[in-house]
């Protein structure tokens, strides 16, 4: 007697969550990196693996001067777009969401400035044909300008 029933089609296993193609848009950045301000100066070293199956990638940022920080991006196919959560060493958190544009990768959101001012904050990711990635990070206040917080450019280690 078998006591192994055959397997239907209810019984398969179930497809992995996050393979559609809007869960690998943010590949690109995948990877170990050394970051460069542009006048070619050390920021520091960054490390983003894909984790939970593919469909989270782990952001893990650390410079030589002590500043650390990390964040968890994931494609939400329940609101079509990309979710990052940043938290850092300084106590800071920003929560952004986009989605690819154009050229890369555009999250943004608001965070509040040590005069309780609403800051708008956009981050952009761009791969570069040499494999390499500028990351471009910009926020805006009151004043409608948009001011440069970091830009860097990551190179593979």
């Amino acid at each position: 007697m078998c006591l192994l029933a055959p397997l239907t089609a209810a019984a398969q296993p179930a497809a992995p969550p996050c393979n559609s193609p809007e869960h690998r848009q943010f590949d690109f950045w995948l990877g170990k990196w050394q970051v460069h301000t542009p006048d070619g100066k050390l920021a520091g070293y960054n490390t983003i693996t894909s984790e939970y199956g593919g469909c989270v990638l782990h952001e893990r940022y650390t410079t030589e001067q002590g500043f650390s920080g990390e964040s968890l991006n994931l494609y939400d196919a329940s609101r079509g777009l990309w979710h990052q959560t940043w938290v850092d060493s300084t106590g800071q958190l920003l929560l952004l969401d986009g989605r690819l544009h154009k050229d890369g990768m555009l999250l943004e959101g608001t965070t509040r400035g040590a005069d309780g001012e609403l800051l708008v904050q956009r981050i952009t990711w761009t791969p570069n044909r040499d494999g390499s990635v500028r990351q471009l990070w910009e926020s805006m206040g009151k004043d409608g300008e948009w001011q440069v917080v970091f830009d860097g450019l990551y190179s593979k280690l």
